[in-house]
C-alpha cells in the first residue's frame, strides 16, 4: 500500500509560502509582459491576445475563457487589433457561423518579437537544469489539472 501524503491545511505555512511565491511570479511576469507590450504599441491584454492567437486562431468566446473575461471585452481587444493590421477575422472552416481571429503575418511577427523579448522567465529558468525545469513543469501542470 502506497504512502498517504497529507493534505495542505489552510495555516500551513509551507502552502502559504508558494502560494505568495506564484503571486509574486505571477506578478513580475505580467509586469514585464505589459512593459514588453508597451514597445510594440500594444496593451498587455491586447499583446496576450495576440500572443494566443498565434499559436492558433481562436473565436471570441474561447479567447475570453481563456483570459477569464467577458466576449465583450475580446471583442473590443479584436476591433483594435484589427485596426492595426495585426489580426483578422475569418469563417471557421468547421462551422461558417463562427468568426476566428487569426493573426496576420505582421500580427505574427509582432507575437514573436514580443515573445523574444521576454526575459523575466527565460533567465531564471536557464538557471535551473533540464531536470528541474520538466519536474517544474509536470508540477504546474498536474496543479492546473
Amino acid at each position: 500500500m502506497g504512502t498517504l501524503m497529507p493534505m495542505a491545511t489552510r495555516a500551513d505555512s509551507l502552502t502559504l509560502e508558494v502560494v505568495e511565491l506564484i503571486g509574486t511570479v505571477v506578478a513580475r511576469y505580467y509586469e514585464e509582459y505589459d512593459e514588453a507590450a508597451g514597445k510594440h504599441q500594444l496593451t498587455g491584454a491586447q499583446a496576450r491576445v495576440l500572443g494566443l492567437l498565434s499559436i492558433e486562431p481562436l473565436p471570441m468566446r474561447r479567447i475570453a475563457q481563456k483570459l477569464k473575461c467577458e466576449p465583450s471585452n475580446v471583442t473590443g481587444i479584436i476591433d483594435r487589433l484589427e485596426a492595426r493590421g495585426l489580426v483578422e477575422r475569418r469563417p471557421d472552416p468547421a462551422d461558417r457561423r463562427v468568426k476566428l481571429a487569426a493573426p496576420t503575418a505582421e500580427g505574427r511577427q509582432t507575437a514573436a518579437r514580443l515573445r523574444d523579448s521576454l526575459d523575466f522567465a527565460r533567465e531564471p529558468l536557464a538557471g535551473l537544469s533540464v531536470d528541474e525545469r520538466t519536474v517544474l513543469r509536470d508540477l504546474l501542470k498536474r496543479m492546473l489539472g
